[in-house]
């Protein structure tokens, strides 16, 4: 095989190799475009990676088409990105079971999925602060969003 032909085939492998790895989320998980954040999806930041390993600009684009598309981060993780997109609930009475069933229903349509044991309390003073204090619990997995 001749000097130009090989250059020739190498070229074109790694162009298909670099438009292939571009956004690698983005042409697996279609449906999850449109997402703003959550957690990282390790397949799809991994497989980024091997294409900023094996050439840096396709690599980069993989990234930006990505986390632009939102198809980076795994489903399901979803957070209030802003004080009003939380809603408050004053609990009156006795924090039991019961009561917090039956608070959760009147707002979720179903039973609390978790138990009172499970829950850390913490006073929060503010729609803000409460937004700090999930997010960090968040990033600290404690608590589940």
């Amino acid at each position: 095989m001749d000097t130009t032909k090989r250059h020739l085939l190498m070229g074109g492998s790694a162009a298909i190799l670099a438009t292939a790895l571009s956004g690698c989320g983005t042409l697996l998980y279609p449906e999850r475009k449109g997402q703003s954040g959550g957690r990282i999806d390790p397949a799809v930041a991994i497989l980024d990676g091997v294409g900023l390993l094996l050439f840096l600009i396709p690599g980069l684009i993989a990234f930006a088409v990505d986390f632009s598309n939102g198809t980076i981060y795994l489903p399901g993780g979803r957070r209030a990105e802003k004080a009003d997109d939380l809603s408050e609930v004053k609990m009156t009475a006795a924090l039991t079971k019961p009561e917090v069933d039956r608070i959760w229903t009147e707002n979720y349509g179903h039973a609390a999925p978790f138990e009172l044991s499970e829950l850390n309390r913490r006073r929060l003073s503010d729609k803000s602060m409460t937004l700090d204090t999930v997010a960090t619990l968040a990033r600290n997995d404690f608590a589940r969003i």
